[in-house]
């Protein structure tokens, strides 16, 4: 699969890799310095929408 990038409007995300032949649910967490974060499964790249509101996330 090629490193896909994904926007996304939380902090904590749930990848399971996609697609008939993805991966077990992992639940990832952007740190608040690099607004970014890559499965270690599937080599998906989440990274925060700019402007997303996440100050009230947990």
């Amino acid at each position: 699969m090629d490193d896909e990038v994904i926007e996304v409007e939380t902090m904590t995300i749930a990848c399971d890799g996609g697609g008939e032949l993805g991966h077990p649910n992992v639940y990832l967490h952007i740190d608040e310095d690099s607004h970014d974060i890559v499965c270690p499964y599937c080599s998906r790249k989440f990274v925060l929408k700019e402007g997303a509101d996440v100050s009230a996330g947990h």
